[in-house]
């Protein structure tokens, strides 16, 4: 029984090729032949099959180090390249993070929600893996859950592990009030901002993903000496 394949079925339409980067060069002739020729053979067929395809293409690799290696055909990268949308890194949009968790948790199997020290630590992670990494850590999270909420013992040690590196900043009685212990977390989590950009303010926003305004609000609240970590007095 004949099935269609994905130029069959996108013909009239678009199709959507999702990690381009990591096509085979065999196959990276063939998609050429499709975008040049307009044309394809079936598998197993021996006449060519007229196609009118747009094609969108994503990639999270470097195309034009691709091409100067060898890895990536040149005519098909220019043949691709005819309009570009670049989306910044996870890591450079933080302020995008608590919306995208709010969605995968409203998506998630289990009705949780998540605190706010976790989504601080959340905030304040590189995510090399951009969101199909936070997707996996939120679903991974949820699964095991407590009382209806993700807190930093759901999460990853390489996320939580910069924390777990200075104890002392973090470590407060047992019995301390719930305020307090999330106040005295914040501002571990905003000293080791700063730390990290030099006491770079600006940087430091970016890293949090919070305004500038909010970041010297929250400085001015927790008394944090920011000439001092310039200098590493701190």
């Amino acid at each position: 029984k004949f099935k269609p394949g994905k130029f069959d079925m996108a013909n009239g339409g678009t199709i959507f090729l999702d990690e381009i980067g990591d096509l085979p060069l065999n196959l990276q002739g063939k998609i050429l032949r499709v975008l040049q020729e307009q044309e394809f053979y079936r598998v197993g067929g021996s006449r060519t099959i007229k196609v009118d395809v747009r094609i969108i293409a994503s990639t999270n690799k470097n195309m034009e180090n691709m091409v100067q290696k060898g890895t990536f055909r040149e005519d098909l990268f220019y043949r691709l390249n005819v309009f570009t949308l670049h989306l910044p890194p996870l890591r450079e949009r933080k302020e995008d993070i608590s919306l995208l968790v709010d969605y995968f948790l409203q998506n998630s199997a289990k009705n949780v929600a998540i605190s706010s020290v976790a989504l601080q630590m959340l905030m304040t992670y590189s995510w090399p893996g951009n969101i199909r990494e936070l997707k996996n850590t939120i679903e991974s999270a949820a699964v095991i859950a407590e009382d209806g909420y993700i807190e930093p013992a759901q999460l990853s040690g390489k996320i939580t592990g910069m924390f777990q590196q200075k104890p002392a900043e973090f470590k407060l009685p047992t019995n301390s009030p719930l305020d307090e212990r999330l106040n005295e977390i914040e501002k571990g989590i905003i000293i080791e901002a700063l730390r990290k950009t030099g006491g770079i303010q600006v940087r430091a926003t970016e890293l949090l993903g919070i305004s500038q305004r909010s970041l010297w609000h929250r400085i001015k609240k927790h008394n944090i000496n920011v000439k001092s970590i310039k200098s590493n007095e701190m």
